[in-house]
């Protein structure tokens, strides 16, 4: 089985039911590699970089993760509850989408002010995440449930919401030019005007 080491540099690994909580892992670079069925829980890593990696069935749930870098990353079917994404390192400058989340878990993390545009959140738990001030232009948040989660002054222009349930947002605070939603979710839309709707 392959352990994990800091420093390091692995290229098209496969990792599988890798047991490695509470660790702290450090400029190491993973490429094309895929993680199945890993527990990181409460592992950091920092100056890490994952380029075209895919998790599967992971719990990354309170890792740390500074200063690394993601780059076309996807994860599926994983837990990553309480994960402070403003804390890892982000380009300026993004040609694709870094992140992919499909079936995830993803309560309580933060994506504060991030610049996400294209991001993939498809049938996702997202209860109490920070999406303020966040740049979801053209994202793709379909199927998800967003209950508590925090919006403000958010770019979601061009975002597809179709299917997704129990959001709060603000139509006067945040950014939704050519938004796409369920039309009955998109009443809720209407709560922020002090609309009243009648049968």
């Amino acid at each position: 089985m392959i352990s994990l080491t800091s420093a390091s540099q692995y290229f098209e690994e496969h990792f599988t039911k890798l047991d490695i909580t509470d660790s702290q892992i450090g400029n190491t670079e993973f490429e094309e590699c895929e993680f199945s069925d890993c527990d990181l829980s409460h592992s950091v890593f920092k100056a890490c970089k994952f380029i075209n990696c895919r998790f599967t069935r992971c719990n990354l749930s309170l890792i740390k993760i500074p200063q690394s870098r993601f780059a076309e990353t996807t994860f599926r079917e994983c837990k990553m509850v309480g994960i402070d994404w403003t804390r890892a390192q982000w380009s300026s400058y993004q040609f694709h989408p870094e992140l992919k989340f499909y079936q995830c878990i993803l309560n309580d993390s933060s994506f504060l002010g991030l610049n996400l545009h294209e991001v993939v959140m498809e049938e996702c738990k997202a209860h109490d995440v920070d999406l303020r001030e966040t740049q979801l232009n053209n994202a793709h948040l379909t199927y998800c449930d967003f209950t508590h989660s925090l919006f403000g002054r958010t770019n979601l222009s061009g975002a597809d919401l179709s299917e997704s349930v129990n959001f709060n947002i603000d139509v006067l605070d945040n950014n939704l030019s050519n938004a796409t939603f369920s039309r009955y979710e998109a009443l809720n839309l209407l709560e922020s005007l002090g609309i009243n709707l009648v049968d």
